[in-house]
């Protein structure tokens, strides 16, 4: 119905990188941080006054601002004190390497949710492709039985027996072909391609994959986990940026001074008098302190929230071991051999069904506890190398 495309996980990644709406809009917020720390560098324009006479009502004149008359200027400059732009732009260079680490992150994600996507697909076409070989074989004897039927060769039970095993394998199939679906939509959207995606027919997993070692415990993953997972160094990083923003929020509080020149004509006490202005606010109260407080209790939160971030990782990482080890332990149970042994029976029962050697109701629940094992099989597959995906995810190494 649509068109396909065959790839390998890797070009599916090269597409990713190149097309991934939501990774292009995120690096507009690496820019952005950018720009803020720009913006934070840039002191306050210097502010120019000038006073002209209107009217002058001793030599009856107007605009009277020759050398006689009068005219004053001033500039004048904010200068700030007590660290302020030291502190804002040091917490504008935190606020970009957040957004740098939170960008590492989503290009993380979205690649876990790629190889989530890809083996799913990998491993439902797999059942797809025993089921319908199943379902056809299956028709086949429908169809003939259904002729027999009407010939009053046979009797009608043994039809719906028969008619109900397709049934209950196209349902098996509908649940597949739905998963299938679901996965090609996931990894259309991920890689911006049209086409939906199959992968390609070189695409294979080798069985001692499937009962890999893991190189560390799980203590030692776990503090690996804590040192280059990226959602922790995040969180810690957040623990430091509000360390810089109440350290801000605590220099607003250091009043700032305003310094310029001005020249006065006549004004003064002087004719043609150059003067040296000097302002500064009066800090009877802390007019800050209220941020402050905000500043202490979002600092205290972030450190709360990086502590639940880092045990949340652990179970995550505790549990995802425990369910790829238990899944290897059943691979195991069953051994690889499982499907050729399975196969090569299968081929026997049907021929000798069709021989009638067999009777119908042991060949139909060959086929139904057959199907059963080819499902299981690659399901135990499937989560074996999803679990491995979501280890290397949480631990940010490759370790599975």
């Amino acid at each position: 119905m649509f068109a396909q495309k065959q790839l390998t996980i890797e070009q599916c990644e090269t597409f990713f990188l190149k097309n991934n709406f939501l990774l292009i809009a995120e690096q507009y917020n690496i820019v952005a941080s950018q720009a803020g720390v720009v913006q934070a560098a840039i002191w306050e324009q210097p502010y120019f006054n000038a006073e002209f006479n209107f009217v002058n009502p001793e030599a009856g004149a107007v605009f009277d601002v020759g050398k006689n008359g009068q005219k004053a200027f001033a500039i004048q400059q904010l200068i700030y004190l007590g660290g302020k732009k030291k502190s804002e732009i040091a917490l504008a260079r935190s606020n970009q390497a957040i957004a740098e680490m939170e960008f590492e992150q989503l290009v993380r994600q979205l690649k876990f949710e790629i190889a989530t996507s890809f083996y799913t697909l990998f491993f439902e076409i797999n059942k797809a492709s025993s089921i319908e070989e199943q379902l056809q074989n299956v028709d086949r004897l429908t169809d003939a039985y259904a002729e027999q039927v009407k010939r009053g060769n046979i009797a009608l039970k043994d039809l719906v027996r028969l008619q109900s095993l397709s049934l209950n394998i196209k349902s098996q199939l509908s649940a597949i072909r739905q998963n299938i679906f679901q996965a090609q939509s996931n990894l259309k959207l991920l890689t911006g391609l049209d086409s939906l995606i199959v992968p390609a027919g070189g695409e294979q997993i080798s069985d001692e994959d499937f009962v890999k070692v893991l190189s560390y415990n799980s203590d030692q993953i776990k503090e690996r986990a804590i040192g280059k997972n990226t959602e922790i160094l995040i969180a810690e990083k957040m623990v430091a940026n509000a360390e810089l923003y109440l350290q801000w929020q605590k220099t607003l509080n250091t009043p700032d001074l305003t310094l310029g020149p001005s020249y006065d004509q006549r004004g003064g006490a002087f004719a043609n008098q150059v003067n040296m202005n000097l302002g500064i606010s009066l800090p009877f109260w802390r007019r800050n302190r209220g941020n402050i407080s905000i500043a202490k209790a979002q600092s205290i939160q972030s450190s709360v929230l990086k502590d639940h971030k880092t045990l949340e990782l652990k179970t995550k990482i505790d549990n995802t071991i425990n369910n790829l080890l238990h899944q290897q332990q059943l691979y195991k149970n069953f051994g690889p051999e499982i499907l050729p042994n399975a196969e090569l029976v299968y081929r026997g029962m049907l021929a000798n069904f069709q021989k009638q050697n067999i009777s119908l109701i042991e060949f139909t629940d060959f086929i139904e506890s057959y199907s059963q094992s080819i499902l299981l099989i690659n399901e135990i597959k499937k989560q074996i190398v999803l679990f491995g995906e979501e280890l290397n995810f949480l631990v940010n190494e490759k370790l599975f």
